[in-house]
């Protein structure tokens, strides 16, 4: 007897975003692919400008107007970029929650933190004014927000960076969503606040069977967090695999270097304390992206074949697949 295979919630195929630019079209994506499955995270890391955000995004239909896309986002069955807007909008937040990058941007200066995070309660689950305040609430306790009862009637300039980024989590949170898309979710929090929070998300992860999309600069944190990790670099994903597996291959030089850049605790004091490693050079402008390895102007195992074309992909490990000719080893 055989079993189908379960649909994965997410599943993103040959997903190429176009951008204008001063300077003409630009790709910010190019062919990138990757699946979730329900209860499943999956990280994403880079440098800035390495296509992270954008495919967060891509993911949610909140591209740019001037953008073009092409490829598959397909959540849950179905297919988001055939989808009007209110089809979306009836999505985002109830099914997919997002926390932005940017909180101050991200949260309205006009209406009160308990307002914001009632809104999709309201919208979405129909609970009244005051059952609405009170889940707002329990969320605010969940996220550790200080004095949460206090706060409710708060407006957004009168919090602190780290109080803004607990409201932001709250109301991607409030309405039990599917998927849960962080984008540097805890980057204005101290550690302790950081591992209570990320607690959280797991724990909803293993509890409700959320999905996670987590978007980090933080090695450590995605090495202890997710259990597939994708490496961006120059609009592509050019390592992926499980996360032990990549971080300890090491395969591509790009993943390779991000690793060695990363701060080390214990570290010699004083005048002889060794200097971090750095990758030479820069992350390309969409603009200048070439036609072969966009990290080969970077890349100490850099042969002229690599700037020709775009690497294929080729797996080196089970479950992982790198876009490189000259892999280390």
């Amino acid at each position: 007897m055989s079993f189908a295979t379960p649909e994965p919630l997410l599943q993103v195929s040959q997903l190429r975003v176009t951008l204008d630019t001063a300077r003409g079209p630009a790709d910010a994506l190019r062919d990138v692919g990757f699946s979730l499955g329900r209860g499943q995270t999956l990280g994403l890391i880079g440098e800035s400008g390495s296509g992270k955000s954008i495919t967060a995004l891509a993911v949610m239909g909140l591209l740019p107007e001037t953008a073009r896309l092409q490829g598959s986002v397909r959540f849950g069955g179905d297919e988001l970029t055939m989808l009007d807007e209110p089809a979306l909008c009836r999505i985002r937040g109830r099914r997919i929650g997002m926390v932005f990058q940017e909180p101050m941007t991200a949260l309205n200066p006009l209406h009160t933190i308990g307002r914001q995070i009632a809104e999709p309660l309201r919208l979405h689950q129909g609970l009244s004014a005051s059952a609405a305040e009170a889940e707002a609430l329990r969320w605010l306790d969940r996220v550790q927000m200080p004095q949460a009862a206090q706060r409710l009637n708060a407006w957004p300039h009168q919090l602190s960076g780290g109080q803004r980024q607990r409201v932001v989590i709250a109301t991607a949170l409030a309405c039990g969503p599917e998927l849960l898309i962080a984008d540097e979710p805890t980057t204005a929090l101290d550690v302790t606040t950081q591992r209570e929070v990320l607690d959280l998300i797991q724990g909803l992860c293993s509890d409700s069977g959320m999905a996670l999309l987590l978007i980090s600069h933080d090695l450590g944190v995605m090495a202890d967090r997710v259990q597939q990790v994708l490496v961006m670099y120059g609009g592509t994903v050019v390592d992926r695999g499980p996360t032990a597996e990549v971080f300890a291959r090491r395969a591509h030089p790009y993943t390779r270097g991000l690793h060695a850049a990363r701060p080390r605790l214990g570290q010699r004091q004083g005048s002889e304390r060794p200097r971090l490693a750095t990758i030479p050079g820069r992350v390309p402008a969409l603009a200048d992206l070439p036609p072969g390895c966009a990290f080969a102007e970077r890349c100490e195992r850099v042969q002229p074949e690599c700037r020709q074309q775009l690497p294929p992909e080729t797996f080196v490990g089970p479950g992982h697949a790198l876009r490189c000719l000259h892999p280390w080893p």
